[in-house]
């Protein structure tokens, strides 16, 4: 990140999935290739101030082609860095197919379970290491009973949990909170070094008994870590 803020201030977290207009795809190469530049120049001004990760999807998922994982720490800086892409040549080609808003916060179930990278008072997502060049990303909403079950009874499924991931080294969870304020309660974000593994881990999961209280998980978006001149290039 470009700063270090204090722990009572929580990251913003937001993923912004894009889907390009095939009508760009048909503008004269010069044109599309000014474009890219200019997008590629506003996200390399932004940096600065927020983390923007880039992602593609193209030919993964048939309604996005893309994704920008930003992280910051106000909303403002969300709404700029959106106004800023919509004012570029490529943005009046762009349709946000998916948004989804969200905060860090440490996980209520860790006190008992130490786990990687959520110590403390507050839980920081930092990127992905180059050995983890794919990013799964999903809402997950939980049913009205989980949350009326004693915590203990909660923790003791939460550690199954934490049992069967540490069988998966290859993958890093970054779940962030959206509870009232966007219409999910997690964005669920898992750095992954190998397909299979995740593959493997999540089945392992769907036998869980703590399973019969997800209420929704999808969409589902599988991404590839990118530069972002790179990722642009791939649009057409």
């Amino acid at each position: 990140m470009a700063e270090t803020k204090p722990e009572t201030i929580r990251q913003v977290v937001k993923y912004n999935f894009y889907q390009v207009d095939p009508l760009w795809r048909r503008l004269p190469d010069e044109e599309r290739r000014a474009h890219r530049e200019e997008f590629d120049a506003v996200v390399a001004e932004f940096s600065g101030r927020i983390e923007v990760r880039p992602y593609s999807l193209v030919g993964l998922r048939a309604e996005v082609d893309f994704l920008l994982w930003l992280l910051g720490w106000t909303l403002e800086e969300m709404q700029e860095f959106s106004a800023a892409v919509n004012s570029t040549g490529l943005g009046k080609y762009l349709k946000t197919a998916y948004s989804y808003l969200s905060l860090s916060r440490p996980s209520p179930y860790v006190d008992d379970h130490q786990h990687a990278d959520q110590e403390g008072r507050q839980k920081v997502i930092r990127p992905q290491s180059p050995d983890h060049p794919y990013l799964v990303v999903y809402p997950f909403v939980k049913t009205a009973e989980w949350y009326q079950l004693p915590l203990e009874e909660r923790q003791r499924m939460m550690n199954e949990h934490f049992e069967v991931g540490h069988k998966y080294p290859g993958v890093r969870n970054n779940t962030s909170y959206s509870f009232g304020i966007d219409d999910q309660e997690h964005v669920v974000a898992f750095d992954v070094s190998n397909i299979d593994e995740f593959l493997e881990l999540l089945m392992e999961l769907r036998e869980s008994e703590a399973r019969p209280y997800t209420e929704r998980d999808t969409p589902i978006f599988t991404c590839i870590a990118g530069e972002m001149d790179d990722i642009l290039a791939s649009l057409g």
